[in-house]
């Protein structure tokens, strides 16, 4: 099997679980805050990295701990902190469409950082109808009393995600360990989110977790989407470069608005589905 090929099976891999962890840490939000969500899901999956790589990490050059420890900030801390607190705010299906916009930004980013990444006149296109798809899912929420402010955080996510994939590229080429490399952004990620338990505070309890849709939640959260996502997804990013892989982000909205409508019961309106419509299809045209 080539290695082109196992990006794409990594990368399809982690998509249908990434699409599904908004309805998890929606369902988890009745009972616990969105910080202590982050931090019990990175915890546990820190865990598990350590039991596949102990070990200290020995870094050739010191730069490299600080290109890790921005993917740990943008891709760990200020990402899925945005992201949890958008889903207090709006649907889940809002959140996991305008987040799929990351390949635009990611593209943006990777031109003006590595050669030979052109952006063609397509890409402006797709890139506009991308848009009015949000516009469109956002306006359709505002008119159901939810707060754009939700929707807002979920794009600024979006523009961290890419942030995080053009550093994890220029990672991939230092020759690490994806595993060990992995495990150093967790570890980075839950030590820059500590502000944020001082601000937000946490109100993690033991009988809350020990529900078993809780605690199958946060564990499918932290060993799934986490721990092994993050590993499969980088490795993706290894093989297949930023363009290729954040691609397949154009599959989360539609597995996060079936998903939500199958556990959720949130309607998928004629609205919402233009919305989505319009996101795909601009994404898809900017990829030409």
């Amino acid at each position: 099997m080539s290695g082109e090929v196992k990006g794409h099976l990594l990368a399809i891999f982690t998509i249908l679980c990434w699409g599904t962890t908004f309805i998890a840490t929606k369902i988890l939000l009745v009972d616990f805050s969105p910080v202590t969500i982050l931090i019990t899901r990175f915890v546990i999956g820190l865990a598990i990295l350590y039991m596949l790589r102990p070990g200290n990490m020995r870094y050739r050059y010191p730069e490299h701990r600080w290109y890790i420890a921005l993917a740990g900030l943008s891709g760990i801390s200020l990402y899925y902190l945005m992201e949890n607190i958008a889903l207090t705010y709006t649907y889940a299906s809002n959140v996991g469409i305008i987040t799929a916009t990351a390949p635009f930004f990611s593209a943006i980013l990777a031109r003006f950082t590595f050669k030979n990444h052109r952006l063609s006149v397509l890409f402006f296109i797709g890139f506009i109808i991308s848009m009015l798809g949000v516009i469109l899912i956002s306006w359709e929420a505002h008119q159901q009393n939810v707060s754009l402010r939700g929707d807002m955080l979920a794009l600024a996510a979006a523009i961290l995600w890419a942030i995080y994939a053009v550093v994890t590229k220029k990672i991939c080429g230092f020759g690490y360990d994806m595993i060990m490399v992995t495990r150093e952004i967790f570890l980075y990620g839950i030590i820059l989110m500590l502000p944020a338990i001082f601000l937000l505070g946490i109100n993690l309890d033991i009988y809350d977790l020990m529900k078993p849709i809780n605690l199958f939640n946060m564990l499918y959260l932290g060993i799934g989407a986490s721990a092994l996502c993050f590993v499969s997804w980088n490795i993706a990013m290894k093989y297949l470069g930023v363009i290729k892989t954040t691609v397949y982000i154009y599959a989360v909205p539609v597995i996060t608005l079936i998903t939500a409508a199958i556990v959720l019961g949130e309607h998928i309106t004629s609205i919402k589905l233009a919305g989505m419509a319009l996101a795909i299809t601009g994404l898809i045209i900017s990829q030409r």
